[in-house]
C-alpha cells in the first residue's frame, strides 16, 4: 500500500505498511460467518484506540520534540481503517520528519490485524488552524476563513488574523473589521501569497543596497 506525505506544498511519495486481511487467511468457515461483522468492528476499535494511544506517547517522546501534531483523523474505508496525520515543526515538517513519524506510528499499528492505511503530511504552507490557541498564536498572519452562515454577505473570508475577543475571531479585511464567531467557522488556514513574498523580498534587497 502506498501512502503520501506532503512537503510544504508538493506530495511526496513514501511506502507504508498495510496488514494483511484477517478474514482472508481464516477463510469462510461458516463457525465464523455470523460473528465476521462484530470482529471486523472489534478490530477496527482496537487499532483506532491504539493510533490515539501512539500519538499520546509521540507527543511526550523526547525524540520528536518541537513536532505538533496539528491535526489527526481516523476514518472507515470498507474493512480497512484510513489514518492521516498533519504535523508541523520549526521551519516546517520535510520528507525526512514525516517518514520518521509513520514509522513510528506503523510500528505501534502492525502488532494488530486490522487493515489499515497511513498517510503523514506537513500542515505545509496553508496549515489549517484547528484549536482556538492557533487564532492568537498567528495573529498577524494572513487567513482564509470559511463559515458555516452567511457573515457580511460572506461565507469566505480573508485578511489579517487579528486574534480573539471573547469566543469570537478578530480579523482586518478589505472592509475593515471583522468578528466571526467560533461555533461558526467551518475552516481556516494560514493563506500564502506568494505576490506579497516576492514583494516583501524586493523592499528588503532593495533597503540593503540602498545602505550599501
Amino acid at each position: 500500500m502506498r501512502g503520501r506525505a506532503h512537503v510544504g506544498l508538493r506530495p511526496v511519495t513514501l511506502s507504508v505498511r498495510l496488514i494483511s486481511g484477517f478474514f482472508k487467511e481464516r477463510g469462510h468457515d461458516p463457525r465464523f460467518a455470523a460473528s465476521e461483522s462484530d470482529l471486523t468492528t472489534n478490530m477496527k476499535a482496537d487499532i483506532v484506540a491504539a493510533f490515539e494511544r501512539e500519538l499520546d506517547a509521540i507527543a511526550h517522546d523526547r525524540a520528536f520534540d518541537g513536532v505538533e501534531i496539528v491535526a489527526h483523523r481516523a476514518r472507515s474505508v470498507a474493512r480497512a481503517t484510513e489514518f492521516t496525520v498533519t504535523i508541523d515543526a520549526p521551519g516546517g515538517a520535510d520528507l525526512a520528519l514525516c517518514e520518521r513519524m509513520a514509522a513510528r506510528i506503523n510500528g505501534g499499528l502492525s502488532v494488530n490485524e486490522a487493515e489499515y492505511s497511513l498517510v503523514v503530511e506537513s500542515a505545509g504552507l496553508d496549515r489549517p488552524l484547528v484549536r482556538s490557541g492557533d487564532y492568537e498564536r498567528f495573529a498577524g498572519e494572513r487567513v482564509r476563513i470559511v463559515t458555516s452562515l452567511s457573515i457580511g454577505g460572506n461565507k469566505t473570508h480573508r485578511g489579517i488574523l487579528r486574534g480573539l475577543r471573547g469566543e469570537a475571531v478578530v480579523m482586518e479585511t478589505e472592509r475593515g473589521e471583522l468578528i466571526l464567531p467560533m461555533a461558526a467557522i467551518k475552516s481556516a488556514n494560514l493563506e500564502y501569497d506568494v505576490r506579497l513574498d516576492l514583494a516583501r523580498d524586493k523592499k528588503q534587497r532593495k533597503q540593503l543596497h540602498g545602505n550599501d
